[in-house]
């Protein structure tokens, strides 16, 4: 394993475009999570403009409401295309520059290259929600200090759930640019589907004219951001009576986790059976 982990650490360690996607990610993703409050409180004044009785504005970043709210952006999937578009260039860049078969020459077994890109989907996956636990952690110290009892009771479940989507919505990248074997084609595809296909089928199904149905809540994608559904934020029970969500449900968690498990399966048998 640390021999697979060194190999994978040369090939990007110089590799500008990782580290360049990477600063990205972690700038919008930062940026995204600062800025939710004041987008939210801006959106409640415009409406308490239209309405006579006015709403209260919303305090996200106190605990042990932190956890879920951070959880529930950083799920957002215009945020988690970014670590799905690196996991596509570092596989597809195998395929481009003939890689794999240097290494499977060197030898590198099949099975050792795919364990080799599965590692680092997992690290990257572990050095990320390590990351956003750490900033929710100081987020919600600077705004309510440490006198909560429950300060850590809801942030589990809920980094949890989002160290399993990040990781999930990794391998359906990683099973992307796997199959496709083109840089520009997969990163195509995955964001046309992930962004644009599925959101349209998932409203297709849950329009009033089909035929009652749960079919949308099995969609790759939505089985990925709809562990951290709704931030934890009471206004939008009241206006738009949804039922917020109290905890992770760990049957939800184990849909994408079957997704994922079924691609590399799939990813596996391909590698296997097909030249490189």
């Amino acid at each position: 394993m640390i021999k697979l982990l060194k190999i994978e650490f040369k090939k990007i360690r110089t590799y500008k475009v990782f580290w360049i996607l990477t600063g990205l990610y972690f700038v919008f993703l930062a940026a995204g999570i600062l800025l939710a409050e004041f987008m939210i409180n801006n959106m409640v004044n415009q409406m308490n403009k239209r309405f006579p009785i006015p709403f209260p504005h919303v305090a996200i970043y106190y605990f042990p409401d932190v956890w879920q709210n951070v959880a529930f952006f950083a799920s957002i999937r215009y945020v988690l295309i970014f670590p799905a578009i690196i996991m596509i260039i570092l596989i597809t860049n195998e395929f481009t520059y003939k890689t794999i078969r240097q290494n499977v020459i060197n030898g590198m077994s099949r099975t050792e290259f795919l364990a080799s890109k599965l590692l680092i989907i997992l690290i990257m996956a572990v050095v990320i929600t390590v990351i956003l636990s750490a900033g929710s952690f100081l987020i919600g110290l600077f705004h309510s200090g440490f006198n909560e009892v429950s300060l850590f009771s809801k942030g589990i479940p809920f980094m949890a759930a989002f160290f399993i989507s990040l990781l999930c919505y990794m391998v359906y990248a990683f099973f992307c640019g796997f199959m496709l074997r083109n840089t520009g084609m997969a990163i195509a595809i995955f964001t046309l589907y992930s962004l644009i296909i599925e959101p349209v089928v998932y409203f297709f199904f849950r329009a009033p004219f089909m035929f009652k149905n749960t079919i949308y809540t099995y969609l790759p994608v939505n089985t990925v951001i709809r562990l951290s559904e709704y931030p934890a934020i009471p206004i939008l029970k009241k206006m738009m009576g949804l039922n917020l969500q109290d905890h992770v449900s760990f049957v939800a968690c184990l849909i994408p986790m079957g997704y994922a498990a079924i691609m590399i399966g799939i990813a596996s048998w391909v590698l296997k059976k097909k030249d490189l």
